[in-house]
């Protein structure tokens, strides 16, 4: 995906993420689900749990502070994008590239530590156990909405 489509992208995964973030409540629910569905996946041992959720927390953490990051630098102002000069948009740019730079950095060492920690068809199980319940997430967001 080049950047251009990221760059559409990305309103649309903020307006997402800020659909979530005043759920209260319900997002607590979703992480304990998550935590099941994911514990689940991977059939982590008592011991392998012990080590691995810390783990995750921090990342998952990292990764939230990144995108309060971008909802900060372009939530209202990707909204309005006919009155942002060519000078502003180099600026967003730089932006969003330094950002998806942190992002990657903080992936890598949360693959590292993975390795660490569990073995590695269990750090592929976690990314697809990821997807599948964004997937499943989802799908019930679009029942409830009535789109499904």
């Amino acid at each position: 995906m080049n950047l251009k489509n990221k760059l559409l992208l990305l309103p649309i995964l903020l307006y997402a993420l800020g659909i979530f973030a005043q759920q209260g409540p319900g997002r607590e629910r979703i992480k304990t689900l998550k935590v099941a569905f994911i514990t689940e996946q991977l059939n982590l041992s008592r011991e392998e749990a012990q080590l691995f959720w810390p783990v995750y927390n921090a990342h998952e953490q990292k990764i939230a502070d990144i995108r309060k990051k971008e909802r900060q630098q372009f939530g209202g102002r990707l909204a309005n994008l006919s009155q942002t000069s060519p000078k502003e948009a180099e600026v967003m740019v730089a932006t969003y590239a330094k950002l998806q730079s942190e992002k990657h950095a903080v992936e890598q060492d949360f693959i590292a530590d993975l390795k660490e920690v569990i073995p590695a068809l269990k750090i592929i199980k976690l990314f697809r156990a990821e997807e599948s319940f964004k997937k499943r997430l989802l799908q019930q967001y679009q029942k409830r909405r009535g789109g499904g």
